[in-house]
């Protein structure tokens, strides 16, 4: 069986710089590291492959520096990796990464699953996943804590609701994302370690691709930051002290006097 990872390298900062040209994430030369729900879509697709037979393919889309989470993939048990880096894919939203993405899936060719992580930490948009699946016109289970069963025609995962969970089955291929509840990642071993720093990585570019240029980058996003700014810091507020009677009486008299009652 063979399995497709699409993992993203993300800011390990909460110290985020912006470019004030485009408004987007400036990535070159900040501590990065995997996007950690994309550890558990990883962990899952090594599992499969040992229960199972077949490979795991790493893709990522980003900066050269994003290689180093591709040779981390490798490190926990990753087969392949592919890097597809251009300046011509900066500034992407999530339906020009998509796209991209899809773009090269198809590229690699033979697969039954593609695993995601349900989102990114930096965008929070849980997207990406569900718009390869849209590309590709795949069947999509979405938040998915547990793959019961799965063979060379379809899968049987749970999948989580704001309720509880539901059992669906889908036909291969397909695309999950997952959640972290799914497992626990394993940590890489020193024999996966001297791997990794040894495989090579192709990278892939627009001319290595069948794109179409007003679909990439962000010129291809028909969404994008207008504007970015701090918040005005909050006022100190008013703090009510005395018996809870007077308290109280005191706050809703307040409330009144702002027109807020």
């Amino acid at each position: 069986m063979n399995l497709i990872v699409c993992v993203k390298q993300v800011p390990n900062t909460t110290e985020v710089r912006i470019d004030p040209k485009t408004n987007t994430l400036i990535r070159e030369g900040i501590d990065s590291i995997l996007n950690p729900f994309d550890a558990y879509a990883l962990e899952e697709a090594v599992q499969i492959k040992e229960q199972h037979g077949g490979t795991v393919t790493a893709l990522t889309m980003g900066p050269p520096q994003a290689e180093q989470v591709l040779r981390e993939a490798i490190s926990v048990g990753a087969d392949k990796a592919v890097l597809l880096s251009d300046p011509a894919f900066a500034g992407a939203d999530t339906l020009a990464t998509s796209y991209t993405l899809a773009r090269a899936i198809r590229k690699l060719g033979d697969f039954q699953l593609i695993l995601c992580g349900k989102q990114a930490i930096d965008g929070d948009t849980a997207q990406v996943g569900p718009g390869i699946a849209v590309h590709l016109d795949l069947p999509q289970v979405i938040f998915v804590r547990r793959i019961r069963d799965i063979s060379g025609t379809e899968l049987v995962a749970e999948r989580m609701t704001e309720t509880g969970f539901e059992a669906v089955r889908a036909k291969l291929p397909a695309l999950v994302t997952v959640v972290k509840d799914i497992n626990q990642p394993r940590l890489p071993s020193l024999r996966g370690k001297m791997t990794a720093a040894k495989a090579e990585i192709p990278v892939w570019t627009v001319k290595d691709l069948d794109l179409e240029s007003g679909r990439i980058g962000l010129q291809g996003s028909p969404t994008w930051v207008r504007k970015v700014f701090s918040p005005q810091p909050r006022s100190g507020g008013r703090r009510f002290e005395g018996e809870p009677t007077a308290v109280v009486d005191e706050f809703i008299r307040t409330l009144k006097e702002d027109g807020m009652l």
